[in-house]
């Protein structure tokens, strides 16, 4: 009975050593796998439990020797009985080492693998703020490398405007000095046409100068009788002092309007009304022009205004006295501005 009782307790601890020494080291072989940081750990423990595996042995021999003890001292019941139980409270104990040891090994594993994942979830996170920030960073570059292209492009148009305002300011000089000339010449010839026609200035003539051209006003008084369209004399020779002038000046074109009042035309024969009485003031005073003198005909022209372009009232008589007038017009060619113009 004796024996009977015993070998179960050396299977129980055949048994509880061969758990020892298989379970943890399989946990620590599936611990290596999932985390570096837990390596060292689970070496310890399987350090420990090589020396818990060791005592085992150490008290499987001991088992051993008491075996033969017992089947030697089978007399000595009390003695074996004693060393049974002492056996078995160690082994008791051992096996609440194990137990507290597997515990340990458990709450270790748990807190390596809960801080596993909290690193994991942290580098998620870094990772995913990175990529945020790499990808800002593109869109930044990008929108940077637009910019830079749209500067550029800004810089050639300015470069070009400022080629084009260098061109136009050249061609504005240009034309300022050619305006600078013309008001020059229109100068002069205002200065030559009042000597001229010295003597006749407030008696019936009038010289003045306005948008560039050279205005001589002649009233019907100085040469025309009321309603017809022959020249007096006097007004003959105020006509060819004009003339030599306007011959030595042959960059001059020269405009005649006649202008009448609002009174209708009375008279008769081929006139029929103030528009023709005008028109046929105009030409006469062409045809002393061209008769006293070798201004060329092309730079002369005609024109008839009738009672449309008064320069005063119709309702008085000094009014309809200066509408009643011959207006000649002097305009310097302008053929060099005008190439100017063309060619921008």
């Amino acid at each position: 009975m004796k024996i009977s009782i015993f070998k179960p307790v050396f299977v129980i601890a055949i048994a509880g050593a061969c758990l020892f020494s298989c379970v943890p080291a399989r946990q620590l072989e599936e611990m290596k796998t999932k985390k570096e940081k837990t390596e060292t750990e689970n070496a310890q423990l399987k350090k420990e439990n090589q020396e818990f595996t060791a005592k085992l042995n150490e008290l499987q021999s001991a088992l051993d020797i008491l075996t033969q003890r017992v089947n030697s001292l089978q007399i000595d019941s009390t003695v074996r009985g004693t060393t049974l139980r002492t056996m078995t409270s160690n082994y008791d104990q051992l096996n609440k080492t194990y137990q507290q040891l597997l515990a340990n090994n458990k709450d270790l594993l748990s807190g390596n693998i809960n801080e596993t994942q909290k690193i994991l979830r942290k580098l998620q996170t870094t990772q995913d703020s990175l990529q945020n920030k790499e990808d800002a960073l593109k869109k930044l570059s990008a929108d940077l490398d637009a910019k830079k292209l749209n500067l550029d492009n800004l810089s050639q148009e300015l470069e070009s405007s400022k080629s084009e305002l260098s061109s136009k300011e050249a061609k504005l000089a240009e034309l300022q000095a050619i305006l600078d000339k013309k008001d020059s010449v229109v100068k002069a010839l205002k200065n030559k046409v009042t000597d001229a026609l010295t003597g006749y200035e407030g008696k019936g003539l009038t010289i003045s100068q306005k948008n560039g051209k050279i205005y001589v006003s002649l009233e019907e008084s100085l040469l025309f009788a009321s309603g017809s369209f022959t020249v007096d004399p006097k007004g003959i020779e105020a006509i060819k002092k004009l003339s030599k002038v306007l011959e030595t000046n042959t960059d001059i074109n020269v405009l005649i309007e006649g202008h009448t009042d609002n009174v209708p035309y009375g008279g008769t024969g081929a006139l029929k009304d103030n528009w023709d009485l005008s028109a046929m003031r105009a030409t006469a005073i062409v045809k002393i022009i061209t008769s006293n003198s070798n201004v060329n005909p092309k730079r002369l022209t005609a024109a008839g205004k009738s009672e449309y372009d008064p320069v005063d009232i119709n309702t008085t008589k000094d009014g309809r006295a200066k509408n009643r007038r011959t207006e000649i017009i002097l305009t310097p060619k302008m053929d060099e501005l005008f190439q100017i113009i063309e060619q921008n």
